[in-house]
């Protein structure tokens, strides 16, 4: 095995380029508020609305400080609602707006079009096992 891999390192580069792509795509589709961060918080409430702050640290891997920041930026903007839980007031749920609704196709739209980008020389087994492999180095990555 070489002394120095560069896996973490070609990671990082294809994570910042695709992030440059993907806004420009964005603003491409009229979608100029949101940021890749941002949209990952939303599309992980279009799957499942109306969940704990907690849970959705889990679902998009933020921490909860970095998340509650974001959030409030979402808030304000008037992408999503925070509202003490009926049950529980000591936990916040997070629940997206008509404004984020509206905004659902277009983003949608943006993703699959930045996958084609990123999956364009690959082949369905490629692809099948290249996520495979990322699963496990995320789960890695989880148990340290």
């Amino acid at each position: 095995m070489k002394d120095q891999r560069e896996g973490g390192f070609l990671i990082a580069k294809i994570h910042q380029i695709a992030n440059r792509i993907f806004k420009q795509m964005l603003k491409e589709y009229g979608i100029k508020e949101l940021n890749p961060g941002q949209g990952r918080i939303l599309f992980a409430l279009w799957q499942k609305d109306g969940i704990p702050i907690r849970e959705l640290s889990k679902k998009t891997q933020l921490t909860k400080s970095t998340l509650t920041t974001m959030l409030k930026r979402l808030e304000t903007a008037g992408f999503l609602t925070r509202n003490s839980d009926e049950a529980d007031e000591r936990i916040t749920n997070v629940k997206i707006s008509e404004k984020s609704k509206k905004l659902q196709k277009k983003y949608v739209e943006v993703s699959k079009k930045m996958t084609e980008v990123f999956y364009r020389t690959l082949t369905e087994e490629d692809i099948d096992q290249f996520e495979g492999y990322l699963r496990r180095i995320l789960n890695n990555l989880i148990n340290a």
